[in-house]
């Protein structure tokens, strides 16, 4: 029997139990689908991940300050602190010794109420300088952004994001308007361009100023001199281990540290927040695979149970070609074709059914969902790999027949 023949006959077979086919066909095809769909979102989430992540920049340094001890003996967490100042942020970016640094952000932020007219928003207050733009790779939709001019004189005016602007004024176009913060009134001198989230920040819903503007009316104290963080942007993403040195050699000497693991302020990476990220999702994938694969095993189980029906039904068909002359591999091959087709089938229809439910998906669940072609591709051939040793054990059953027992079973 050449594999034309051979291929003809077990699909006939197959069309003779078409209901029963078709349910083995089905856990093969749940299982393939469900591994495609969960490699596209671990995958799709890792991506996303990656993307606002990187929406501050490649090539980003974030100095937080260290951590505070309180009378009591009890530790706060890193940056809960005041060890970072303006003066550390004007010595990075005016200093020889970080030549790898291209520009400098300080920041110093706080959740305020803001007010415009009867409406009110709580959001994140900003105060920094000019280079904030330059940092973030920040555009402006409406206005623009602060001057040196108004950084120097403490100029009552701040660039709302975009989604502020909604909730305060239900549209961007706010500029030349008016805002209310802890009693101080500013004039609203520009609107950023959206740019999404970042990690738990919602990017577009904040008041950013002049860090004198807002150190001098609505963020004072003991701690006025004090920002919250510094942005370091390195001159590429060559030079950004380069930038990380320089500063934290910089920042160690102007604190008077002898010693780096005593420093009162830790420096990070935008990298080293995308690879811990694509780490714990990359584990969460492979756990989730291995559950969806689980539906495979069953999958390849029903096959079995398929194949030791058939056999059974089929045991005089067996013994009458046994009889004619057939030898038993062609038996055995004959079942374990039946067994490929039906993991070929089952993959198939999975592999259509969870490309169509990955396009699908990311509107409803708003998160993308990656179709892996190596995914689909090794899904196909698990599937048919399936079929075949699930069905090994069968065929090898029908192969073992007598003639004389075969046609005698009835």
């Amino acid at each position: 029997m050449n594999t034309r023949e051979l291929l003809s006959t077990a699909w006939q077979a197959i069309r003779t139990h078409t209901l029963r086919s078709l349910l083995t066909v089905l856990g093969i095809l749940v299982g393939i689908a469900a591994v495609i769909v969960t490699v596209g979102l671990g995958l799709g989430t890792q991506k996303d991940v990656s993307e606002q992540l990187s929406a501050l920049g490649s090539n980003l340094l974030i100095v937080s300050p260290g951590s505070t001890t309180s009378t009591g003996g009890v530790r706060g967490g890193f940056g809960s602190a005041s060890t970072l100042t303006m003066s550390d942020a004007e010595a990075l970016e005016g200093s020889v010794a970080a030549p790898d640094v291209d520009s400098v952000s300080p920041e110093k932020d706080s959740s305020l109420s803001v007010e415009a007219g009867t409406a009110n928003w709580t959001t994140t207050v900003t105060g920094t300088t000019t280079s904030w733009m330059t940092v973030h790779s920040r555009t402006m939709a409406e206005g623009s952004f602060f001057t040196a001019t108004q950084q120097q004189d403490a100029a009552a005016v701040a660039v709302l994001g975009s989604q502020t602007a909604q909730e305060l004024f239900g549209t961007s176009n706010v500029v030349g308007q008016s805002i209310t913060i802890s009693g101080s009134a500013f004039q609203i001198i520009g609107v950023l361009t959206a740019a999404g989230s970042s990690s738990s920040t919602n990017l577009d819903d904040v008041v950013v100023m002049p860090m004198t503007t807002a150190t001098q009316t609505v963020m004072g104290g003991t701690s006025a001199s004090s920002v919250s963080r510094i942005y370091v942007k390195a001159t590429s993403q060559a030079t950004l281990s380069a930038a990380d040195q320089e500063t934290t050699a910089l920042l160690t000497n102007l604190h008077g540290i002898t010693q780096t693991s005593q420093a009162d302020f830790t420096v990070s990476s935008q990298d080293a927040l995308v690879s811990t990220a694509t780490a714990v999702y990359r584990t969460l994938t492979v756990l989730l695979t291995g559950i969806a694969a689980l539906s495979l095993l069953v999958g390849g189980i029903g096959v079995m149970n398929i194949m030791l029906v058939s056999v059974t039904e089929r045991t005089r068909e067996i013994g009458l070609r046994k009889a004619l002359g057939a030898p038993p591999g062609a038996i055995r091959r004959q079942f374990l074709a039946e067994a490929g087709i039906l993991g070929l089938a089952g993959g198939l229809l999975g592999a259509l059914i969870g490309i169509v439910t990955a396009l699908v998906l990311p509107p409803l669940i708003g998160s993308s969902v990656v179709v892996s072609v190596p995914a689909v591709l090794g899904a196909l051939v698990v599937a048919i790999g399936i079929g075949i040793v699930f069905g090994v054990y069968p065929a090898a059953r029908a192969a073992r027949l007598t003639p004389i027992d075969a046609l005698r079973s009835e």
